[in-house]
């Protein structure tokens, strides 16, 4: 069983302890729960690439204290940095940029950028603070399971590692991944024009809406998750079958259906039926920080299959939510 500590002063000693002699630490962040070590130590990445299960071809993401940290493992960093870190640091928004030439090659999965972010969470600011240091990480779970959002989450999930560090900060307050955005295409050494440098790319939806970085940088581009891997990451889709309904759908669904559901949706409360309801929140921000915590308490109750309630806004948010959302459903 995992080691839960809290993060006090005597934790965080410990937990920096652990990460120099490279060991893996479990810590907070405001998305989810990561798995942590040392971006300067190749065996301490090693380890989080083995306890996770995770292709060797799938970079982490360097979390950083401040933008000072930042600029010392990238090659570039431009005026669209600062205005995007300016706004969003620290927080839920990863920046994907050319790595320095001083990094691991482990520490970004043998490519030419590195994915780095200052998450928000207190205990992590505290750790990476304590550590000072970029620390490497990937979210707390087997690869291809649900990320977790609490450490109880972490500690089910990785029950068998029992010299396993986990921080405990509580859940996570965004509750899905960060938005990843891919500045490479603007820089010169990419081969774009000065005058009309290409568009920064979205890799990931995340806690950061893509309306609010459109406001910092102006246009960006959607692009392919295969651009990079740390875009590829979060809502694995529940071992229970799952289906995304629109609202009378779901109605319907409940009515005729003759096996056990458990459906997450708005209102439980109008809903007369004998199966299981779990009530989501109306607010985007409630809704992430709740999404990953519901479908685990949906499927411990071992039902037939999982039925969710299609939100209809898809702007701000809860475009990242419908992105969660298709790939819940099996």
């Amino acid at each position: 069983m995992p080691r839960l500590v809290e993060p006090t002063d005597e934790g965080i000693v410990e937990a920096v302890r652990q990460l120099r002699r490279g060991a893996i630490v479990v810590f907070p962040t405001e998305t989810v729960y990561g798995l942590g070590a040392d971006t300067f130590n190749p065996e301490a990445i090693d380890a989080v690439y083995a306890l996770k299960g995770r292709s060797q071809d799938m970079p982490l993401i360097a979390h950083v204290y401040d933008s000072r940290q930042a600029r010392e493992l990238v090659a570039v960093w431009d005026d669209r940095c600062e205005r995007l870190v300016e706004r969003f640091w620290p927080g839920p928004l990863t920046l994907v940029l050319p790595r320095a030439d001083h990094l691991p090659s482990r520490a970004t999965a043998g490519r030419s950028t590195i994915a780095v972010r200052a998450p928000a969470h207190p205990v992590a600011r505290k750790l990476i603070g304590g550590f000072d240091g970029p620390i490497s990480a990937t979210s707390a779970n087997r690869s291809g399971d649900r990320s977790p959002t609490t450490a109880g989450h972490v500690v089910a999930d990785l029950a068998e590692f029992e010299d396993l560090m986990v921080l405990d900060g509580g859940p996570c307050e965004v509750g899905i991944e960060s938005t990843v955005l891919d500045l490479t295409p603007g820089i010169a050494s990419e081969g774009a024009p000065a005058d009309r440098p290409s568009l920064p790319r979205v890799l990931r939806l995340g806690g950061v809406s893509r309306e609010e970085i459109q406001d910092v940088v102006g246009l960006i581009v959607d692009s392919s998750p295969a651009k990079h891997d740390a875009s590829a990451q979060g809502a694995a889709a529940p071992r229970t079958p799952t289906e995304l309904l629109a609202s009378h759908q779901l109605r319907e669904r409940m009515v005729s259906a003759g096996e056990p559901l458990v459906a997450l949706c708005f209102d439980p409360d109008e809903i007369e039926t004998a199966h299981r309801l779990i009530k989501m929140p109306r607010s985007a921000r409630a809704y992430g920080a709740r999404l990953y915590d519901a479908l685990r308490e949906a499927e411990a109750m071992r039902p037939a299959r999982i039925i969710i309630e299609r939100p209809r806004r898809t702007d701000g948010l809860w475009a990242a939510i419908h992105d969660r959302l298709r790939r819940a459903v099996v």
